[in-house]
């Protein structure tokens, strides 16, 4: 018998993901590269996860996380 999953939408997902990282940071004052910076990887980076377009690691959760000095759900809300 097949297992029957929960409909989700990755999409939905990674769109108020993103979201919530750009609240974050804007509330920050802070730009796409200065987010970019402390975590080590390209702008482009930060603005596909903004759009929703990228997902996300847990390690790359966590980094956002410190850099906005949040827990990591705070992320996920």
């Amino acid at each position: 018998m097949p297992r029957k999953l929960l409909p989700c939408s990755d999409m939905d997902i990674s769109k108020k993901f993103g979201k919530r990282v750009k609240e974050l940071r804007e509330k920050r004052s802070m730009s796409q590269g200065d987010v970019a910076k402390k975590i080590a990887v390209h702008p482009s980076y930060i603005s596909q996860i903004e759009r929703g377009v990228q997902n996300v690691s847990l390690r790359g959760m966590e980094r956002l996380a410190k850099v906005f000095n949040v827990p990591i759900n705070t992320l996920l809300k």
